[in-house]
Protein backbone atom coordinates (compact mmCIF):
# COMPACT_ATOMS: atom_id res chain seq x y z
CA UNK A 1 0.00 0.00 0.00
CA UNK A 2 0.89 3.53 -0.53
CA UNK A 3 1.98 5.84 2.38
CA UNK A 4 3.03 8.92 3.00
CA UNK A 5 4.98 10.33 6.11
CA UNK A 6 1.35 12.08 8.41
CA UNK A 7 0.62 14.04 11.53
CA UNK A 8 -1.58 11.93 13.75
CA UNK A 9 -4.16 14.89 12.82
CA UNK A 10 -4.02 14.25 8.97
CA UNK A 11 -4.21 10.79 9.67
CA UNK A 12 -7.69 11.49 11.62
CA UNK A 13 -8.86 13.68 9.04
CA UNK A 14 -8.13 10.89 6.28
CA UNK A 15 -9.95 8.33 8.01
CA UNK A 16 -12.91 10.30 8.56
CA UNK A 17 -13.40 11.61 4.92
CA UNK A 18 -12.55 7.68 3.65
CA UNK A 19 -15.31 6.65 6.00
CA UNK A 20 -17.74 9.50 5.15
CA UNK A 21 -17.32 8.81 1.55
CA UNK A 22 -18.48 5.49 1.36
CA UNK A 23 -20.94 5.42 3.96
CA UNK A 24 -23.74 8.04 3.73
CA UNK A 25 -24.81 7.22 7.20
CA UNK A 26 -21.46 8.85 8.52
CA UNK A 27 -22.04 12.48 9.88
CA UNK A 28 -20.15 14.32 12.27
CA UNK A 29 -20.90 16.84 14.93
CA UNK A 30 -19.72 18.83 17.88
CA UNK A 31 -18.23 22.17 18.90
CA UNK A 32 -16.41 24.23 16.56
CA UNK A 33 -15.84 21.19 13.93
CA UNK A 34 -17.54 22.74 10.94
CA UNK A 35 -16.04 25.68 9.12
CA UNK A 36 -13.40 26.10 11.91
CA UNK A 37 -12.24 22.59 11.75
CA UNK A 38 -12.20 21.82 15.08
CA UNK A 39 -9.78 23.44 17.69
CA UNK A 40 -7.46 20.46 16.51
CA UNK A 41 -8.12 20.04 13.29
CA UNK A 42 -9.45 16.64 13.73
CA UNK A 43 -12.28 17.60 10.97
CA UNK A 44 -10.22 20.03 9.09
CA UNK A 45 -11.73 20.34 5.19
CA UNK A 46 -14.75 18.15 5.55
CA UNK A 47 -17.34 21.12 6.12
CA UNK A 48 -16.07 22.34 2.70
CA UNK A 49 -16.53 18.68 1.13
CA UNK A 50 -19.36 17.33 2.89
CA UNK A 51 -21.51 20.72 3.84
CA UNK A 52 -23.40 21.57 6.81
CA UNK A 53 -25.87 18.14 6.73
CA UNK A 54 -22.32 15.87 7.68
CA UNK A 55 -20.73 18.43 9.73
CA UNK A 56 -22.62 19.69 12.10
CA UNK A 57 -21.37 22.47 14.22
CA UNK A 58 -23.24 22.36 17.66
CA UNK A 59 -24.36 25.10 20.69
CA UNK A 60 -22.15 24.48 23.69
CA UNK A 61 -24.68 21.74 25.43
CA UNK A 62 -22.99 18.64 25.45
CA UNK A 63 -25.97 16.79 27.22
CA UNK A 64 -28.11 17.58 23.82
CA UNK A 65 -25.79 16.80 21.28
CA UNK A 66 -24.95 13.50 22.67
CA UNK A 67 -28.07 12.41 23.15
CA UNK A 68 -29.02 13.77 19.73
CA UNK A 69 -26.04 10.76 18.53
CA UNK A 70 -27.44 8.46 20.19
CA UNK A 71 -31.23 8.60 19.21
CA UNK A 72 -29.51 8.74 15.55
CA UNK A 73 -27.99 5.71 16.48
CA UNK A 74 -30.72 3.88 17.49
CA UNK A 75 -32.72 4.87 14.34
CA UNK A 76 -29.81 3.51 11.96
CA UNK A 77 -27.43 6.32 11.66
CA UNK A 78 -23.35 6.12 12.43
CA UNK A 79 -22.74 9.59 14.16
CA UNK A 80 -19.27 10.19 15.09
CA UNK A 81 -19.52 13.02 17.70
CA UNK A 82 -16.78 15.27 19.42
CA UNK A 83 -16.40 16.83 23.13
CA UNK A 84 -14.27 18.90 22.43
CA UNK A 85 -12.21 17.97 25.67
CA UNK A 86 -12.35 15.02 27.56
CA UNK A 87 -12.78 17.24 30.99
CA UNK A 88 -15.81 17.99 29.47
CA UNK A 89 -17.77 14.83 30.18
CA UNK A 90 -18.91 15.85 33.56
CA UNK A 91 -21.30 17.89 32.31
CA UNK A 92 -23.44 14.78 29.96
CA UNK A 93 -22.14 12.04 32.33
CA UNK A 94 -25.74 10.55 32.35
CA UNK A 95 -25.81 10.34 28.55
CA UNK A 96 -22.49 8.57 28.16
CA UNK A 97 -22.67 6.25 31.11
CA UNK A 98 -26.14 5.50 31.19
CA UNK A 99 -27.52 5.38 27.77
CA UNK A 100 -24.58 5.13 25.27
CA UNK A 101 -23.08 2.66 27.35
CA UNK A 102 -26.48 0.86 29.07
CA UNK A 103 -28.88 0.93 26.02
CA UNK A 104 -28.14 -2.00 23.88
CA UNK A 105 -27.95 -3.91 27.27
CA UNK A 106 -31.28 -2.60 28.90
CA UNK A 107 -32.95 -3.46 25.58
CA UNK A 108 -32.08 -7.24 25.37
CA UNK A 109 -29.67 -6.21 22.37
CA UNK A 110 -32.60 -4.84 20.02
CA UNK A 111 -31.22 -1.42 20.07
CA UNK A 112 -27.53 -1.11 18.47
CA UNK A 113 -25.49 2.15 19.06
CA UNK A 114 -22.86 2.47 16.76
CA UNK A 115 -21.80 5.92 17.75
CA UNK A 116 -17.89 7.00 17.81
CA UNK A 117 -17.48 9.73 20.81
CA UNK A 118 -14.04 11.35 20.13
CA UNK A 119 -12.54 13.36 22.90
CA UNK A 120 -9.04 15.53 23.13
CA UNK A 121 -7.28 14.48 26.39
CA UNK A 122 -3.94 15.00 28.18
CA UNK A 123 -1.94 17.78 29.39
CA UNK A 124 1.53 19.43 28.22
CA UNK A 125 0.05 23.12 27.24
CA UNK A 126 -0.45 24.77 30.57
CA UNK A 127 -4.48 24.92 30.57
CA UNK A 128 -4.86 23.89 34.11
CA UNK A 129 -7.26 21.50 35.82
CA UNK A 130 -10.01 21.29 33.96
CA UNK A 131 -8.74 21.18 30.29
CA UNK A 132 -5.65 18.84 31.11
CA UNK A 133 -6.67 15.50 32.76
CA UNK A 134 -6.65 11.69 30.48
CA UNK A 135 -9.36 9.72 32.58
CA UNK A 136 -10.00 7.11 30.49
CA UNK A 137 -9.35 4.88 32.93
CA UNK A 138 -13.01 6.01 33.73
CA UNK A 139 -14.80 5.07 30.64
CA UNK A 140 -12.62 1.87 30.61
CA UNK A 141 -14.24 1.07 33.77
CA UNK A 142 -17.59 1.20 32.99
CA UNK A 143 -19.07 -1.80 30.94
CA UNK A 144 -20.67 -1.54 27.12
CA UNK A 145 -17.96 1.14 26.16
CA UNK A 146 -14.58 0.80 24.06
CA UNK A 147 -12.03 2.56 24.58
CA UNK A 148 -9.29 3.63 22.11
CA UNK A 149 -5.70 5.72 22.64
CA UNK A 150 -3.79 5.91 19.82
CA UNK A 151 0.06 7.17 19.84
CA UNK A 152 0.56 7.55 16.96
CA UNK A 153 -0.59 8.52 12.97
CA UNK A 154 -0.65 5.03 12.02
CA UNK A 155 -2.15 3.55 14.42
CA UNK A 156 -5.10 6.61 14.70
CA UNK A 157 -6.04 6.41 11.11
CA UNK A 158 -6.94 2.15 11.60
CA UNK A 159 -8.22 2.37 14.95
CA UNK A 160 -10.46 5.22 14.08
CA UNK A 161 -11.89 3.54 10.44
CA UNK A 162 -12.33 0.17 13.02
CA UNK A 163 -14.33 2.10 15.38
CA UNK A 164 -16.31 3.63 13.07
CA UNK A 165 -17.34 0.21 11.71
CA UNK A 166 -17.56 -1.34 14.97
CA UNK A 167 -21.78 -1.46 15.96
CA UNK A 168 -21.18 -0.28 19.73
CA UNK A 169 -19.77 2.53 21.60
CA UNK A 170 -16.54 3.73 21.01
CA UNK A 171 -14.60 6.00 23.17
CA UNK A 172 -11.62 7.35 20.52
CA UNK A 173 -9.07 9.62 22.55
CA UNK A 174 -6.44 11.49 20.92
CA UNK A 175 -4.34 13.49 22.53
CA UNK A 176 -3.62 16.86 22.21
CA UNK A 177 0.13 16.51 22.14
CA UNK A 178 0.67 14.28 19.60
CA UNK A 179 -1.86 15.51 16.89
CA UNK A 180 1.24 17.50 15.31
CA UNK A 181 -0.44 21.00 15.20
CA UNK A 182 1.83 24.65 14.63
CA UNK A 183 0.68 25.85 18.31
CA UNK A 184 1.90 22.53 19.99
CA UNK A 185 4.94 20.88 19.58
CA UNK A 186 4.95 16.91 19.18
CA UNK A 187 7.59 14.35 19.63
CA UNK A 188 8.81 13.59 16.26
CA UNK A 189 7.81 9.50 16.57
CA UNK A 190 4.21 10.40 16.51
CA UNK A 191 4.01 11.25 12.62
CA UNK A 192 4.40 8.02 10.92
CA UNK A 193 3.94 6.25 7.71
CA UNK A 194 0.37 5.75 7.00
CA UNK A 195 -0.67 4.31 3.80
CA UNK A 196 -3.14 6.10 1.73
CA UNK A 197 -5.65 2.78 1.36
CA UNK A 198 -8.46 2.38 4.38
CA UNK A 199 -7.06 0.06 6.80
CA UNK A 200 -8.36 -1.01 10.35
CA UNK A 201 -6.17 -2.21 13.18
CA UNK A 202 -8.21 -4.96 15.51
CA UNK A 203 -9.11 -3.52 18.99
CA UNK A 204 -7.55 -5.39 21.93
CA UNK A 205 -4.24 -5.80 20.25
CA UNK A 206 -1.32 -4.22 21.90
CA UNK A 207 1.57 -2.78 19.82
CA UNK A 208 5.40 -3.81 20.88
CA UNK A 209 7.03 -0.46 20.18
CA UNK A 210 10.62 -1.36 21.10
CA UNK A 211 11.39 -4.83 21.81
CA UNK A 212 13.70 -5.69 25.12
CA UNK A 213 15.14 -8.26 27.43
CA UNK A 214 15.32 -6.54 30.31
CA UNK A 215 12.33 -4.85 31.43
CA UNK A 216 8.81 -4.11 30.31
CA UNK A 217 7.44 -0.83 29.97
CA UNK A 218 3.83 -0.72 29.50
CA UNK A 219 2.22 2.31 28.32
CA UNK A 220 -0.12 4.50 25.76
CA UNK A 221 -0.39 7.66 24.01
CA UNK A 222 1.95 10.47 24.76
CA UNK A 223 3.53 7.98 27.61
CA UNK A 224 4.98 5.69 24.92
CA UNK A 225 7.00 8.17 23.01
CA UNK A 226 8.54 9.21 26.39
CA UNK A 227 8.95 6.33 27.26
CA UNK A 228 10.89 5.25 23.65
CA UNK A 229 13.22 8.31 24.78
CA UNK A 230 13.33 6.97 28.23
CA UNK A 231 14.57 3.41 26.62
CA UNK A 232 17.45 4.77 24.56
CA UNK A 233 18.60 6.56 27.02
CA UNK A 234 19.22 3.34 28.97
CA UNK A 235 20.22 1.52 25.74
CA UNK A 236 23.48 3.56 26.72
CA UNK A 237 23.96 2.04 30.12
CA UNK A 238 23.33 -1.54 28.97
CA UNK A 239 19.94 -1.67 29.37
CA UNK A 240 17.03 -3.02 27.30
CA UNK A 241 13.79 -1.88 27.93
CA UNK A 242 10.35 -3.13 25.63
CA UNK A 243 8.59 -0.50 25.09
CA UNK A 244 4.11 -1.93 25.00
CA UNK A 245 1.78 0.28 23.35
CA UNK A 246 -1.66 -1.23 24.40
CA UNK A 247 -3.62 1.11 21.85
CA UNK A 248 -7.16 -0.12 23.81
CA UNK A 249 -7.51 -0.22 26.99
CA UNK A 250 -11.23 -1.99 26.28
CA UNK A 251 -10.74 -4.80 24.92
CA UNK A 252 -7.46 -4.77 27.17
CA UNK A 253 -4.25 -6.64 25.77
CA UNK A 254 -3.60 -8.70 28.81
CA UNK A 255 -1.78 -11.58 26.90
CA UNK A 256 0.66 -9.16 25.50
CA UNK A 257 1.45 -7.88 29.09
CA UNK A 258 2.10 -11.41 30.34
CA UNK A 259 3.64 -12.69 27.60
CA UNK A 260 6.12 -9.28 27.51
CA UNK A 261 6.80 -9.66 31.29
CA UNK A 262 7.55 -13.14 30.89
CA UNK A 263 10.43 -12.81 29.01
CA UNK A 264 11.67 -9.83 31.08
CA UNK A 265 10.72 -10.51 34.41
CA UNK A 266 10.10 -7.00 35.44
CA UNK A 267 7.35 -4.24 34.83
CA UNK A 268 7.12 -0.45 34.72
CA UNK A 269 3.48 0.96 34.25
CA UNK A 270 3.67 4.47 32.64
CA UNK A 271 0.37 6.63 33.14
CA UNK A 272 -0.75 10.11 31.99
CA UNK A 273 -3.38 9.04 34.10
CA UNK A 274 -4.07 9.54 38.17
CA UNK A 275 -2.07 6.93 39.83
CA UNK A 276 -5.13 5.82 42.31
CA UNK A 277 -8.02 3.33 41.06
CA UNK A 278 -6.75 3.59 37.40
CA UNK A 279 -4.67 1.85 34.67
CA UNK A 280 -1.43 1.19 36.20
CA UNK A 281 -3.39 -0.82 39.05
CA UNK A 282 -4.98 -2.63 36.06
CA UNK A 283 -1.72 -3.84 34.36
CA UNK A 284 -0.26 -4.87 37.93
CA UNK A 285 -3.50 -7.07 38.86
CA UNK A 286 -3.83 -8.38 35.20
CA UNK A 287 0.55 -9.99 36.07
CA UNK A 288 0.06 -11.00 39.56
CA UNK A 289 -3.29 -12.85 39.16
CA UNK A 290 -1.65 -14.49 35.97
CA UNK A 291 1.45 -15.66 38.32
CA UNK A 292 2.97 -13.32 40.70
CA UNK A 293 6.35 -15.13 39.93
CA UNK A 294 7.00 -13.95 36.24
CA UNK A 295 8.44 -11.34 38.48
CA UNK A 296 11.67 -10.84 39.58
CA UNK A 297 11.33 -7.37 40.73
CA UNK A 298 8.61 -5.66 42.98
CA UNK A 299 6.41 -3.70 40.33
CA UNK A 300 7.44 0.42 39.25
CA UNK A 301 4.09 2.69 38.56
CA UNK A 302 4.81 6.19 36.90
CA UNK A 303 2.06 8.07 37.16
CA UNK A 304 -0.01 11.62 37.67
CA UNK A 305 -0.47 12.18 41.59
CA UNK A 306 -3.19 12.19 42.82
CA UNK A 307 -3.65 16.26 42.67
CA UNK A 308 -5.64 18.66 39.93
CA UNK A 309 -3.41 18.73 36.47
CA UNK A 310 -1.44 22.39 37.57
CA UNK A 311 -1.84 25.58 35.32
CA UNK A 312 1.79 26.09 36.39
CA UNK A 313 4.19 25.34 33.92
CA UNK A 314 7.06 24.12 36.07
CA UNK A 315 4.40 22.71 38.22
CA UNK A 316 2.59 20.78 35.31
CA UNK A 317 5.76 19.35 34.21
CA UNK A 318 6.61 18.22 37.50
CA UNK A 319 3.39 16.06 38.05
CA UNK A 320 3.59 14.56 34.59
CA UNK A 321 6.17 11.52 34.01
CA UNK A 322 8.66 12.42 31.81
CA UNK A 323 11.65 10.13 30.54
CA UNK A 324 14.01 11.05 33.32
CA UNK A 325 11.40 9.66 35.97
CA UNK A 326 10.51 6.83 33.75
CA UNK A 327 14.30 5.84 33.57
CA UNK A 328 14.94 5.97 37.16
CA UNK A 329 11.47 3.82 37.38
CA UNK A 330 13.23 1.05 35.16
CA UNK A 331 16.87 1.28 36.96
CA UNK A 332 15.04 0.56 40.61
CA UNK A 333 13.70 -2.98 39.06
CA UNK A 334 17.29 -3.74 38.37
CA UNK A 335 18.64 -2.78 41.52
Amino acid sequence: MAARKLTMQKAIVEALDQAMERDPRIFYMGEDVGVYGGIFGATQGLYQKYGEERIKDTPISETAFIGAAIGAAAEGMRPIVELMFVDFFGVCFDQIFNHMAKNTYMSGGSVRLPIVLMTAFGAGYNDAAQHSQSLYAIFGHVPGLKVVVPSTAYDAKGLLLKAIQDDNPVVYLFHKGLMGLGWMPSPPTAATEVPQEPYTIPFGQADIKREGTDVTIVTLGWMVHRSLEAAEKLQQEGISVEVLDLRTLVPLDREAIIRSVAKTGRLVVVDEDYRSYGLSGEVVATVVEHDPCLLKAPVQRVAVPDVPIPYSRPLENFVIPNPDRIAEAVRRTLA
